[in-house]
């Protein structure tokens, strides 16, 4: 029997970006201490991001103070929005994440705009991120020329879409295998840079542009290496005593991350320089090159390939079941909502998801740089929702407020107000100056606004 419509607990933009996804996955049993959730919500947060990243922050810094101060506000920007979430969650436990959210406190209209943005920018845009960053350090063990990347990028969707189509139980198991090597090979890249002879360093050459949009870039990416703490929401409905406990999850888990990002950026720079650091696509690569020889570098190369494909691979998982709400909740969307049940997987919703994340990477293929090509394209659209989400801790405080809230966001309304500005800023600065691939997605966002004509009131249930 297929499981309910309502979508599995939705990823983080990028996603693509999101640290493993097993590691949502192992809150199956209920009662989380508060190491057990602050590990948890650690694994989530930091994944492929970090070697993916940091050079595109690089470029969007003046200097390494700048550079710096970029991975500081991610971690605040990471504590504020936890603790948004971790309200929400609290509060509305349930499988819908911020499907659930939006639709209870702005309709269900909303809740499917941001359904149709998750199928066709955000979802699909993460996968293609994540993609490309494996792409990359896939190139580097077997080149296929010029646009060697995006074949590898491309194969690997096709491969693991393939993967989930003969059914999710195949699939799960290659995330126990890949999470943690996300981990290690962050450890080797440290613990390598530390112990490496930095070379000459090039002074950084001068920035060009307009500082606000370059500074809303650059915390752009970062927020994207951040990824993952909106799952924060589900580690309060496992929590032990969440009203006491979950502060201290999102405190600890905030300080591990940001620390552990800071150290890995301070021994990047410390190797690399600013420039060299804006210079070298796959950072992880590079650093064990410099460190061990090609042997090392080969082998980490290979590591995070395997992490890259954990992530893609969890993203496909999830991914794939908002369409298959989309398919229950909409009539005439309801070819999305086939279910094998031999393979017990959603085939229409993956070969749906993997045909647009393909027509992304033929896209992004012929882009002056792939990965911020697509990052571009997804993220005015990411926190435009994430924005409204933002505002529904106040507008369900107003419409529910007998509702018990194990967890109340502290600060109350600052802590959600600076959340909303934060994204309002991120929303102005990702599409002021992003490019053309920030038009196309909130264009393709807007093409959603008439498939809300297709939904008639009563035609969709009423969020659990």
């Amino acid at each position: 029997m297929p499981p309910d419509s309502r979508p599995l607990r939705p990823s983080s933009s990028t996603a693509g970006a999101r640290g493993g996804a097993a590691a949502t996955q192992a809150l199956g049993p209920p009662g989380l201490s508060v190491m057990d959730a602050t590990v948890v919500l650690v694994g989530v947060v930091i994944g492929i991001g970090i070697f993916g990243f940091p050079p595109l922050v690089a470029q969007h810094a003046a200097s390494e103070a700048m550079y710096l101060a970029f991975w500081c506000a991610g971690g605040l920007v990471m504590l504020v929005g936890a603790l948004c979430y971790a309200e929400l969650g609290a509060a509305y436990p349930g499988a819908g994440g911020e499907y659930l959210y939006l639709s209870r406190a702005w309709g269900p209209r909303v809740g499917l705009l941001f359904a149709w943005a998750r199928c066709t920018v955000i979802q699909t845009g993460a996968i293609a991120v994540v993609a490309f960053i494996y792409g990359d350090y896939a190139q580097q063990l077997l080149p296929l020329g010029a646009h060697g990347a995006t074949a590898h990028a491309a194969t690997s969707v096709v491969f693991l879409t393939a993967l989930n189509m003969a059914g999710t139980r195949h699939s799960k198991r290659l995330q126990w295998l890949f999470t943690m090597l996300t981990l290690a090979a962050l450890a080797a890249v440290l613990t390598a840079a530390l112990f490496t002879q930095s070379p000459a360093a090039p002074a950084p050459a001068p920035l060009t542009g307009n500082a606000a949009g370059l500074m809303g870039m650059g915390m752009v990416f970062v927020l994207l290496t951040y990824g993952g703490w909106n799952e924060a929401a589900y580690l309060s409905g496992e929590l032990r005593n969440p009203g006491r406990n979950m502060a201290r999850v999102l405190l600890i888990g905030t300080a591990v991350v940001t620390g552990a990002y800071l150290l890995t950026n301070l021994a990047l720079l410390e190797l690399f320089g600013l420039q060299g650091l804006r210079d070298t696509p796959a950072l992880g690569a590079a650093v064990m090159q410099l460190a061990a020889g090609p042997y090392a570098a080969a082998l980490l190369s290979l590591v995070i390939c395997a992490t890259a494909l954990s992530t893609i691979n969890g993203t496909i998982i999830t991914g794939a079941r908002v369409y298959y709400a989309l398919g229950r909740d909409v009539p005439r969307l309801r070819a999305l909502g086939g279910w094998s049940a031999r393979n017990e997987t959603p085939v229409s919703a993956l070969l749906a998801q993997g045909a647009i994340t393909l027509a992304l990477l033929a896209v992004g293929a012929f882009s002056q740089n792939s990965v911020q090509a697509m990052v571009a394209y997804t993220a005015p659209v990411f926190w435009l929702f994430m924005l409204l989400v933002a505002a529904s801790v106040w507008r369900l405080r107003q419409l529910d407020p007998d509702r018990p809230r194990p967890f109340r966001v502290p600060l109350y309304p600052l802590t959600p107000a600076l959340l909303a500005l934060a994204c309002a800023g991120l929303v102005y600065s990702s599409a002021a100056y992003a490019g053309a691939g920030a038009l196309i997605g909130l264009a393709v966002l807007a093409a959603g606004v008439p498939m809300l004509r297709l939904l008639k009131p009563a035609g969709m249930r009423a969020p659990e």
